[in-house]
């Protein structure tokens, strides 16, 4: 655990690297086309009037309702698949080329084959965001899962532990860190998986704000918007990070 001086001079660096990137960018953008960039200063007052209008509480709104439906199912179905696969090698071996050519396709370009069966249904946005996310996840958990010791596996069997137990008991604990891992990268990939479904499917959210943003030459409005996607990002993922930290605390005992 940190102690209070060295957490106070983190966070001073934290605010001076803050501070001076927001200085940049002021300077930066007085000094560029309108056209094309936008002052700190504008980007947060032209932010400011999308909260008073409620125009980003909307936006946001639908985005984070999508972002939670696809990253929810992700997390639900690649943990235990991660663990079936490390579990049952025959089924790892017949599925793994099929998971490695999926996953090797850029996603963007599945969205109008996902476009043509699916309609531009919420379903279908749904579907977009599942895809950016699922893998990170499957992949860090079958990582985490051959990574568990097999004597640990042994010691449970030795104690007459069924499968379900060592599942519980072994499994779980040694993969968690790795899992948690997976799931802060497919939070970022799952909002830009956000963006892409409202991009190319039915315009909403937060991918109709950016287009009209874009449309309208509001660079302030366009600039604001991504600033928002950043800040949401980071702050999903420093939760990650605080439930990973809160749920292995145990890994600091064992070393």
């Amino acid at each position: 655990m940190l102690n209070p001086e060295t957490r106070t001079a983190r966070w001073a660096t934290y605010a001076v690297s803050v501070l001076g990137g927001a200085a940049l960018w002021e300077l930066a953008g007085r000094r560029a086309n309108p056209a094309v960039a936008a002052p700190f200063s504008a980007t947060l007052q032209r932010l400011w009037e999308m909260i008073e209008t409620g125009e980003l509480r909307a936006s946001l709104g639908g985005s984070l309702a999508l972002f939670t439906a696809g990253f929810g199912i992700a997390l639900f179905t690649a943990l235990p698949f991660g663990l079936l696969l490390s579990r049952m090698r025959v089924l790892r071996v017949a599925l793994s080329d099929y998971i490695l050519l999926v996953n090797a396709m850029p996603m963007v370009a599945l969205i109008p084959f996902i476009l043509s069966i699916f309609g531009l249904e919420f379903g279908a946005k749904v579907l977009v965001v599942f895809l950016f996310c699922f893998f990170p996840i499957l992949y860090n958990t079958i990582e985490g899962a051959d990574s568990v010791r097999p004597e640990l596996i042994e010691v449970a069997r030795s104690y007459r532990s069924g499968e379900w137990a060592i599942w519980r008991d072994v499994m779980l604990p040694g993969t968690f860190p790795y899992a948690m891992t997976g799931v802060r990268q497919a939070i970022g990939r799952g909002l830009v998986g956000v963006v892409a479904a409202e991009f190319f499917l039915s315009a909403s959210g937060i991918g109709q704000l950016l287009m009209t943003s874009g449309r309208n030459f509001d660079t302030a409005g366009l600039l604001a918007t991504v600033l928002v996607i950043t800040l949401l990002g980071v702050a999903l993922m420093a939760l990650g990070r605080a439930l990973e930290d809160r749920f292995t605390a145990w890994r600091g005992l064992t070393r």
